[in-house]
């Protein structure tokens, strides 16, 4: 029997731990008063409309299938008990909206949310409260129902999500299986497989057994790279310990050299050397810029000393070229083979000895010294051919010949004529005619000459 002026103990089910974190913080305590209530956004009606409480305290619920007694309330007025059961009814709609909207958002596990609707859906027929408990039975339902839907569909979802992973980790695991088995691009091929590394842990929710099996693919993959990696790395320290050796024997050649002064022969080994130097390769990382800078000093000495050699002997050679040059102006000026071609003969060979004695000229300046040289002799040559063609004993010799053989043609036509021979005669004309242009012609050439 209850306590005069208390309520009746609340005996109504409660639902479990509500499944997850609500969507948004409740509403905080009002300030000097305990905490309220979050009201539910749905529109919970006049509480009078679905319960009542009769003047000894009992309280009743309405429903569709009929008035429920839900308890007693003793604890004060029936105004203050309808709040009391109406504020209970408002804390199962604030559950059911919260339980709504988290199907809505697709947020947190279907599941859990269905088995929290179905926890509050089994407590409602005894729950007491007042309020439209038809309307939140329904809305129960269909969250039960919705939820059962949407399970069926985050596991389908997960399903291919799975899948899809483990698709995915199936083309990392192949493709760093290639690139520990074939590629030689050894930082590209490192930094690959450590991107490959970093989207691997990216990827959530493959199947735990299958993606056991693909890592180990990996791990192997990885590790066959870098036993491949260090090997030829291995092999290049190796080589480079052999080509240190054979450029520090180019550097001791090199420096042998040095000292020569043997300019052009010296020149060319030390080109030799080189092209040797390149093909040798490189030597470690950490020694092989201070081998050539060993082997580039013992060519400065040798290139510095024939350069200072060759500038003084530019020096002179451009002294020499001054000295022809006024030479053969003197030269240009005062021999003339037309006038006197014996004294251009004489002046040209003295010139010539001069011109010799003076020595060497810088050698872009070679071709046109000589080749105002040559002009000056090709104009003694000319003026010499000129005088033997005038006097030439054998052009004269011949011009004498075919007037000779004109006059006897001449000779011999006369006498067919006198034979009566007139087709004869006119032939043996012709030909004599024909060889008195040729006697003219060769006359005329001796004197053009």
């Amino acid at each position: 029997m209850s306590t005069p002026n208390q309520p009746t103990p609340d005996t109504t089910p409660r639902p479990g731990p509500r499944p997850g974190p609500r969507p948004g913080p409740r509403p905080g305590p009002p300030a000097g008063g305990r905490p309220a209530v979050a009201a539910p956004h749905t529109d919970l009606g006049d509480p009078h409309q679905f319960g009542r409480i009769d003047q000894d305290g009992t309280v009743w619920l309405i429903t569709g299938a009929g008035d429920r007694q839900i308890g007693s309330w003793q604890a004060g007025t029936p105004a203050e008990g309808m709040a009391h059961f109406a504020r209970k009814f408002a804390d199962l709609a604030t559950e059911t909206e919260i339980l709504e909207e988290r199907l809505s958002a697709r947020s947190g596990d279907p599941r859990k949310t269905q088995t929290a609707a179905q926890h509050l859906l089994e407590a409602l027929p005894t729950a007491q409260v007042i309020g439209d408990v038809d309307a939140l039975h329904a809305r129960l339902t269909a969250i039960v129902e919705r939820a059962g839907e949407l399970t069926g569909q985050v596991k389908k979802q997960r399903a291919q999500a799975r899948a899809a992973a483990l698709a995915r980790k199936e083309e990392l695991a192949t493709e760093a299986e290639k690139i520990g088995a074939e590629s030689t691009q050894w930082k590209a091929g490192g930094n690959r497989l450590r991107d490959i590394l970093e989207e691997w842990r990216t990827i959530r929710g493959s199947d735990k057994k299958a993606e056991d099996a693909l890592w180990r693919r990996y791990a192997n993959a990885r590790d066959a790279f870098n036993r491949r990696r260090g090997a030829h790395f291995a092999e290049l320290d190796r080589e480079r310990a052999v080509v240190k050796t054979r450029k520090e024997e180019l550097i001791a050649e090199a420096e042998q050299l040095s000292a020569s002064t043997d300019w052009a022969a010296t020149a060319a080994k030390y080109r030799d050397l080189m092209a040797q130097w390149k093909a040798a390769g490189r030597a470690p990382r950490d020694t092989d810029d201070a081998l050539w800078a060993r082997f580039k000093a013992a060519q400065d000495v040798f290139f510095s000393a024939r350069n200072a050699e060759l500038s003084e002997r530019d020096a002179e050679f451009e002294q020499n070229a001054q000295a022809k040059l006024e030479l053969l102006v003197e030269a240009e000026k005062n021999i003339d083979p037309a006038a006197d071609l014996d004294g251009a003969r004489r002046a040209f060979r003295t010139f010539r000895d001069r011109w010799e004695e003076i020595g060497k000229v810088p050698r872009d300046q070679v071709q046109s010294l000589e080749g105002r040289v040559r002009t000056l002799e090709k104009k003694i040559r000319a003026q010499e051919d000129s005088e033997w063609a005038r006097t030439d004993p054998e052009a004269l010799a011949r011009a004498a010949q075919f007037a000779e053989r004109a006059a006897k043609l001449t000779e011999q036509a006369e006498k067919a004529a006198a034979a009566g021979k007139g087709s004869e005669a006119a032939a043996l004309r012709a030909q004599a005619t024909q060889w008195t242009e040729w006697a003219q012609a060769a006359e005329s050439a001796v004197g053009e000459r």
